[in-house]
């Protein structure tokens, strides 16, 4: 999932106000003995923001027994804010956070375990590969209800020009054939310099293991004792090679946008000098609201490794989820809450509003977010074959990402050490800071 870390205009003013809400106390019974639940939701665009505050509305209006206050959060540092609520007894009653924080928040006790509180319509209408996503240990920490799959965003202008067939959902390219198109898309020195692909690389971590599910590998394993292993076999490498490939060897891609983030890519997009982005989903906002007149864009599916399980379509991914405060004293009020939330129409309200798609099986085929406009048809098929990431439920993950993989993986992509070295970091370094946090 893409953090999101600029805000703008009322929204960044909303969150702002809202980030210090956060540790400001759980709900509340007010003096006519109704409780009041607190909802801390990190919506951050006008269009999510104000469809999930018409859905606390409904709510609200349906449920005189049990009312819920909607709490403004951010993205920013939102991990150490709800730690320090957590810590100080005052934490949000019902919690919006991504995948990634479950792990720890679960292990260390601040999370109830929804299993006994989750109604059957709830656990029927989100598929079994998406529960897998909020899950660690024995307990279910969070209902998965947005997630995002990276895409192709293309130039479709310049694809046309060079005589490159499109992809399509049910045809997407092989890695292979998506290196041949960049090399075929690129142009080096002079004015009209022009890469076929620019790889955002500022999350290198992330972008690896995730995309590693493609061709058949995950680099992070789960070993018999439920502890985590790193391995970086062939199927492992396969997509890290390729990236160091197209920047060192191909030219294909520029050791410039390493370190960007997706949306720094943009401006080199609009402009010509990158013929295709692999970006998250909801990126196709900005490309909407940015790209200059007339300018012609495509969204197109992620290639396929050759070989690979699911026909190498699988992506990992860390979903946005919702959450029910250990704390908490209407548990079984706030996962009906949770539940209200996750239904189908709402489902895709709140996917709209986020540019993002919903976990819920016929939330994806609803005909809103099936149109070809935009690119969502595109982003429902790639999401409908989206798995957990191989970093969901590891402890450790962190100081790992952090201290070893992130510095080897940016070395190894700009070519300043080769696969073995890289192996030899992630694996040997890897495995013994995993080793520490076995239990």
């Amino acid at each position: 999932m893409r953090r999101r870390t600029l805000l703008a205009g009322a929204a960044a003013t909303a969150a702002a106000a809202g980030s210090a809400a956060v540790l400001s106390g759980c709900g509340s019974s007010a003096a006519s003995g109704v409780p009041t639940l607190d909802f801390l939701s990190l919506a951050w665009q006008e269009e999510s923001v104000k469809a999930n505050k018409a859905l606390v509305a409904q709510w609200n209006t349906a449920h005189p027994e049990v009312q819920v206050r909607y709490v403004q959060g951010s993205w920013d540092d939102v991990h150490d804010q709800l730690l320090t609520s957590f810590e100080g007894g005052a934490a949000p009653d019902i919690i919006h956070d991504e995948g990634n924080d479950l792990t720890d928040f679960g292990s260390g006790g601040y999370l109830a375990d929804l299993t006994p509180l989750l109604p059957a319509d709830v656990r029927g209408r989100i598929p079994a590969a998406a529960w897998d996503m909020a899950r660690f240990g024995k307990g279910l920490y969070g209902v998965p209800f947005l997630q995002e799959p990276r895409v192709l965003i293309a130039n479709r202008s310049l694809l046309a020009e060079a005589g490159i067939a499109l992809p399509t959902a049910e045809r997407p390219w092989t890695w292979e054939e998506f290196e041949d198109a960049a090399k075929e898309l690129s142009h080096s020195g002079g004015p009209g310099e022009r890469y076929g692909v620019a790889w955002p690389m500022s999350s290198p971590v992330s972008v690896t293991l995730n995309l590693s599910l493609t061709t058949g590998g995950r680099i992070l394993y789960r070993k018999d004792d439920g502890g985590t292993q790193v391995r970086l076999e062939q199927a492992d490498s396969a997509f890290a090679e390729m990236v160091r490939r197209q920047v060192g060897t191909d030219k294909s891609a520029p050791a410039g946008a390493l370190g960007m983030s997706g949306g720094d890519t943009l401006p080199g997009f609009f402009a010509g000098r990158y013929a295709m982005l692999p970006l998250n989903l909801s990126y196709r906002q900005q490309v909407q609201q940015q790209a200059p007149a007339h300018f012609d864009w495509v969204t197109l599916p992620l290639p396929v490794g050759a070989g690979a399980p699911d026909g190498g379509r699988a992506q990992g991914v860390s979903p946005q989820t919702l959450s029910v405060a250990e704390d908490c004293k209407h548990q079984a009020q706030a996962a009906a809450f949770i539940g209200f939330m996750t239904q189908t129409d709402h489902l895709v309200e709140l996917a709209e509003g986020d540019w993002m798609a919903p976990t819920g099986t016929d939330a994806l085929r609803d005909p809103a977010l099936t149109t070809d406009k935009l690119g969502w048809s595109t982003g429902m098929s790639v999401a409908a074959h989206l798995v957990a990431s191989p970093a969901l439920g590891r402890r450790g993950y962190p100081e790992w990402s952090d201290k070893v993989a992130t510095p080897a993986l940016q070395q190894y992509f700009s070519g300043a050490i080769g696969l073995d070295s890289l192996r030899k970091k992630l694996v040997r370094d890897g495995n013994r800071v995993f080793d520490r946090y076995r239990t």
